[in-house]
């Protein structure tokens, strides 16, 4: 989820003149904090920014892509269980392998923050024989060749928050899925709200009629959420909604009131597969009654449904050969 401000710092570097490093976990065994695909960015004044671990190797990671930056070579480090470095530990008992590649300039960071922006899926390829990285502008699943030192690393755009509504829970799930680190749209009839939101640092659309489903932007890796308690706003734009692609959608109300929106959507010819597709009621854990925990319930569900949907599984790699292959 931080991978734009990996990029972005990576392009900085680039801008003041700065060499810089950028550091892939591509393998992990037994427990790990991090996921292989996690990246770190290291400058060579020591700067950096992200994290592989829970702050157990992190300045030993800075140490060695100080050296990869100096000696202009790729290499691939472990550390924790079988690493060279007895004395670097992970509490946890288990092992990384760990990409350096030092970066010459900052097309690959560039390149990266535009797919990133336009939330198109993208790949990097790194190796230990070259010390030009590969940008790939489309998915490929994150893989290790030990025998060839070859990496892929496969991206995802960000999950996308559209939060449709009014209500103290509209306000308190944005700021719940802006921490988890979410792109967040909102759209709210409420101008009052719609002007508390801007003052927090947000950009709502205000709309005016049921109707006024433009203002739903969607793509493959976006969850819609509704929380109207005037539930007459929602038939339109759920409708809507339900026709756009998405990953997740859910409205709020009581078993009733779904099934009141469940009868509208077919008044509306939604397909019953669609209308199934709406979690109701919302929230990992239901009959909730205050907005802060309402919008932690609902920001949990679609954090599991991230780590469950088909476009957002991190791939596990495991040590392969001969030949890099996929990883499910």
């Amino acid at each position: 989820m931080d991978k734009r401000e990996i990029f972005a710092f990576l392009a900085d570097c680039s801008t003041r003149g700065r060499r810089a490093a950028l550091v892939s976990l591509v393998s992990a065994s037994g427990s790990s904090m991090r996921e292989p695909g996690a990246h770190m960015a290291v400058a060579d004044d020591g700067s950096f920014v992200g994290s592989l671990s829970g702050g157990c190797i992190e300045r030993a990671v800075v140490a060695e892509a100080c050296e990869v930056i100096a000696e202009a070579r790729a290499r691939v480090t472990r550390f924790g269980q079988g690493s060279r470095y007895i004395d670097i530990r992970l509490p946890c008992g288990g092992g990384v392998d760990l990409h350096f590649q030092p970066l010459i300039d900052g097309a690959l960071a560039q390149q990266a923050l535009g797919s990133i922006d336009a939330r198109h899926p993208f790949s990097l390829e790194l190796s230990t024989d070259t010390s030009v990285p590969r940008f790939i502008p489309n998915w490929h699943p994150t893989s290790w060749n030990v025998d060839l030192g070859l990496a892929r690393v496969g991206h995802w755009p960000i999950p996308r928050l559209v939060i449709v509504g009014h209500g103290e829970a509209v306000s308190k799930l944005a700021w719940h899925g802006r921490a988890w680190g979410a792109e967040i749209n909102l759209v709210t009839p409420d101008a009052v709200l719609a002007d508390r939101l801007m003052h927090d640092g947000f950009e709502p659309r205000v709309i005016h009629s049921p109707s006024d489903t433009l203002a739903l932007v969607s793509d493959a890796w976006t969850a819609m959420i509704f929380l109207f308690h005037d539930h007459d706003w929602e038939p339109a734009l759920i409708a809507h909604a339900l026709a756009r692609p998405h990953f997740y959608i859910g409205a709020m109300g009581s078993k009733r009131a779904h099934s009141a929106r469940c009868a509208a959507l077919r008044l509306r010819d939604v397909p019953e597969a669609a209308i199934d597709g709406i979690s109701s009621p919302i929230g990992l854990f239901h009959s909730v009654r205050d907005p802060a925990t309402l919008a932690i319930s609902i920001l949990a569900e679609i954090a599991d449904r991230v780590r469950n949907h088909g476009a957002f599984i991190g791939a596990k790699p495991t040590l392969m050969k001969p030949e890099i292959r996929q990883i499910g």
